[in-house]
């Protein structure tokens, strides 16, 4: 019989280990382009455009760039988008993963994920669609057409794959703080105060609400008070906005029911982080009633944009009440609140009608 050659490891070593691995790394980035009046777009020619600014994403440059009238002759009357890499001479081919959407006021209209290749080439570079959205269609929906109108860009930028050597074979498992912090609220362990909002009892932990909340720390922590928080009775907020509080100062998320759209929900809960000082969570309530405004919670919301000092909400407000013939049909929607809007507020009024002013 021949010699055999054998890759067993001889008596008294360990045999080899090594290990490698493939990384394919990714980039995403989002970019809304609003616009406003675009029923004044409508007619400006077919192949004439207009262009969100420059964004950039996996440190490559983008725009988007939108078509009232059709990029062709043959899409007249259609609106169309479509996504631009904005190429130097030496840029590669750009791998990309892609939505555009058109954002309503209770969610948004998606496009098919788009996977393209933008190869390398010595001017911008387009891609997205020809037909996006019908113009005779879009004119139904006034909110649009003649107020705010929204096209939102997910990107995601796909590099070249690697393959590499491991040489820790001992890889960490990913974080989940926020999971243990959640089980500690919901299993109630180690719980050392208590509240009762409206009758209904929730525990928590003192020092957790106290690192978020300054008035939380201020109410738990005061030398006077420390001994008698055991329990504590809250009757200015409403038990399931309460749980909401509490769910984000425990996981820094937001409960469901509290999305874009869910406008009262999402107003209450503002109420209660600006009360309680936890401003990440009044921001981001902020910023998705800006994304919610329309033309039944309008003056509702510019009222809570004003008692709370939330410039950016109640800029968002006035600009869509400002826009078109908003006005007049938010008074028809929401008359009562709109009266009381005008004898509160009347300065309110007068920035609305600066407003629409046409630009000196």
């Amino acid at each position: 019989m021949g010699n055999r050659s054998s890759s067993s490891a001889k008596p008294g070593q360990s045999p080899s280990e090594t290990a490698s691995r493939c990384l394919t790394e990714s980039f995403t980035g989002t970019h809304d382009f609003e616009i406003i009046n675009y029923s004044l777009l409508v007619g400006m020619g077919v192949g004439k455009f207009v262009s969100s600014s420059t964004f950039c994403v996996g440190g490559y440059n983008w725009n988007i760039r939108l078509y009232p009238d059709g990029v062709m002759k043959d899409y007249a009357g259609k609106g169309s988008v479509f996504l631009h890499h904005l190429c130097s001479p030496d840029s590669k081919g750009v791998r990309t993963k892609f939505t555009l959407s058109v954002l309503e006021k209770h969610g948004q209209v998606t496009r098919a994920l788009v996977d393209h290749i933008f190869p390398r080439a010595h001017t911008s570079d387009g891609f997205g669609y020809t037909r996006f959205f019908d113009n005779s269609k879009l004119k139904s929906m006034p909110d649009l057409y003649y107020g705010s109108l929204t096209i939102r860009c997910v990107l995601t930028i796909i590099k070249e794959s690697r393959t590499e050597l491991k040489t820790n074979l001992a890889v960490a498992p990913p974080s989940n703080l926020q999971e243990h912090l959640r089980h500690m609220h919901v299993d109630g362990d180690g719980a050392d105060v208590t509240f009762s909002v409206r009758g209904q009892l929730f525990n928590a932990h003192r020092c957790l609400l106290a690192a978020w909340s300054p008035v939380f720390k201020a109410e738990l922590f005061c030398p006077m008070k420390e001994n008698s928080t055991r329990c504590i009775e809250i009757d200015d907020i409403e038990p399931q906005v309460f749980e909401a509080l509490l769910h984000f100062i425990y996981t820094d998320c937001m409960m469901d029911g509290y999305e874009e759209g869910k406008t009262e929900n999402l107003q209450h809960l503002l109420v209660a982080a600006d009360l309680y000082g936890v401003e990440r969570l009044r921001v981001m309530c902020e910023g998705k009633l800006c994304d919610s405004v329309n033309l039944k919670t309008v003056a509702t919301t510019l009222t809570l944009a004003e008692q709370h000092n939330c410039g950016v909400l109640k800029k968002a407000c006035i600009e869509f009440v400002a826009s078109g013939k908003t006005l007049e049909a938010v008074k028809k929607t929401d008359s009562d609140v709109f009266k009381h809007l005008e004898a509160s507020c009347p300065h309110l009024m007068q920035e609305i009608l600066f407003a629409r002013m046409p630009p000196m």
